[in-house]
């Protein structure tokens, strides 16, 4: 349990978070492990607003936030111990975050600064990320440098994670590790 972490992959709207939060209350209610809430999104428009709060009023009071819309490693290594359960919500926000971000990131250092991170966390992580390569092939430049990136990133967070998890239609499937 301690410095494990399990990957949680699904499409829009499958149930991954639900599935990630119930992970965190089941470890607080058997170990007394406190659940915390690492959101990457960002709330520019009414529609993330009400996103954002719909997400919020889904885990309830128990839980503590942590925003960490581009320095996702920095939080893990800030809030991982051994008395905390981290949800982070999502992979691709953060990667969004990233790829639109002014700075001009280097992507590949960002998910290898991840993997350490994760590597040092004192006490379980879970993680969730959009399945975006199922579909067709986007229509612009961007879009496809996206889904290539979230890709490349589910790919190396899956291959770092101790257990990796599918959600389909709300159906947990476990492709790696128990």
């Amino acid at each position: 349990m301690a410095g494990e972490v399990t990957f949680v992959i699904g499409g829009a709207r499958s149930g991954k978070t639900r599935h990630g939060l119930s992970i965190c209350e089941a470890l607080h209610a058997e170990h007394g492990l406190a659940p915390v809430y690492v959101a990457t999104a960002q709330a520019f428009d009414g529609e993330m607003e009400e996103r954002i709060a719909l997400h919020k009023a889904e885990r309830g009071p128990g839980w503590r936030t942590v925003e960490a819309p581009r320095d996702l490693a920095g939080a893990i290594r800030r809030e991982s111990g051994p008395g905390a359960c981290l949800l982070v919500d999502c992979l691709t926000l953060w990667l969004t975050n990233l790829m639109l971000g002014d700075d001009r990131t280097d992507l590949d250092a960002a998910r290898q600064e991840l993997v350490a991170a994760l590597g040092e966390a004192q006490g379980p992580v879970v993680v969730i990320s959009n399945e975006v390569g199922l579909g067709i092939v986007p229509e612009n430049a961007l879009a496809r440098r996206f889904r290539d990136e979230a890709g490349r990133t589910n790919q190396t967070i899956a291959a770092a994670a101790d257990r990796v998890v599918l959600v389909v239609a709300g159906l947990p499937l476990t492709l790696k590790g128990s």
